[in-house]
């Protein structure tokens, strides 16, 4: 399982954009690496591809067009290219294929 970002609030707003592994075979956690991470966000979309975790949008004071994947293999972040489109600006998220 993999887990990143998020929202911490202790008076004001800490948009996160770290994350961790967790193993269930040795009930251990291990850090994602936050080389080239993306911005700190939270409500954010992330999907498994099978060989890496992909995230997307979110919210960190503004509504995101931006994100990033993690691959575990190699431990590196890297950002992926831009959307062919602007996504719009709100909370709603799209599954399956564009609206032509």
């Amino acid at each position: 399982m993999i887990v990143w970002g998020g929202l911490y609030y202790d008076g004001s707003y800490h948009y996160l954009n770290t994350g961790g592994r967790y193993n269930p075979s040795t009930d251990s956690w291990t850090a994602t690496s936050t080389t080239s991470a993306p911005a700190g966000r939270y409500e954010h979309t992330a999907v498994w591809t099978g060989s890496q975790m992909i995230v997307w949008g979110g919210f960190n004071g503004s509504y995101l067009n931006t994100g990033g994947r993690y691959n575990p293999g190699t431990t590196v972040g890297q950002l992926p290219a831009p959307p062919a489109r602007p996504l719009a600006d709100t909370n709603t998220r799209q599954c399956g294929p564009a609206a032509k």
